[in-house]
């Protein structure tokens, strides 16, 4: 518990230094939405929620590949991690989950001012706030994916993978999916079959491979 007191302390002092490098008031109106949508559609009680950047918002047949379970996608485009913990008293708690999957980090990746160190220190601090107040539900982390796009960051994000991997192997109830690996080729290079157009965001044969990776440790109830 004091480990993360301590963490969800740092988030508050790094407010507006170098840890925010982008105001998260940028998504305030996609949040407002998913609030008004929530409003409409009464969102399923306790479902696994999905939360991240855009490669969970595009997971569009996410709700019928996983028909056997009750899920949520709440990911919002372009959120790092930051973004995601600023508002996780809209769009993580207030769901209740039984469980919880998760993909950011890639997002922060092409600022000069985050390495691996950074997005480790701010998944903690994600990690410690999810923990504080759910402290005992299961959390999946799907790790950073190869996007042709961003070749120039590989490195940075297998860093970062290989740190919230050793990080989340220490915690209890947590389970790390590399579909970095998943995502090569033989010659280690990134499937561009598997991108749109963009290089960046999936096609349904990349969401195949997630889809695989990822149902194994979903709960039923």
């Amino acid at each position: 518990m004091r480990k993360f007191l301590f963490l969800l302390g740092l988030a508050l002092l790094h407010i507006g230094g170098h840890l925010w490098a982008q105001s998260p008031l940028r998504f305030e109106n996609d949040i407002r939405t998913i609030q008004q949508f929530d409003k409409m559609y009464a969102p399923p009680p306790h479902p696994i929620l999905f939360v991240g950047s855009s490669s969970i918002r595009k997971w569009d047949d996410l709700e019928r590949n996983f028909s056997k379970y009750v899920v949520l996608n709440r990911g919002f485009g372009g959120a790092e991690t930051n973004d995601v913990t600023y508002y996780s008293n809209d769009i993580i708690f207030p769901y209740a989950p039984r469980q919880i999957v998760i993909y950011v980090g890639e997002n922060d990746l092409p600022s000069a001012n985050v390495n691996a160190d950074t997005l480790l220190q701010r998944f903690s601090v994600l990690y410690a706030k999810i923990r504080h107040e759910l402290p005992t539900i299961t959390l999946i982390y799907i790790a950073i994916k190869p996007s042709p796009s961003r070749a120039a960051f590989f490195e940075k994000a297998r860093q970062s993978n290989a740190l919230i991997k050793r990080f989340l192997a220490k915690e209890k109830n947590t389970t790390f999916i590399d579909i970095y690996s998943k995502m090569l080729d033989k010659d280690g290079l990134p499937r561009k079959e598997l991108f749109l157009e963009d290089m960046l965001h999936m096609n349904k044969q990349g969401y195949a491979i997630w889809e695989k990776a990822v149902q194994p440790y979903l709960l039923r109830k």
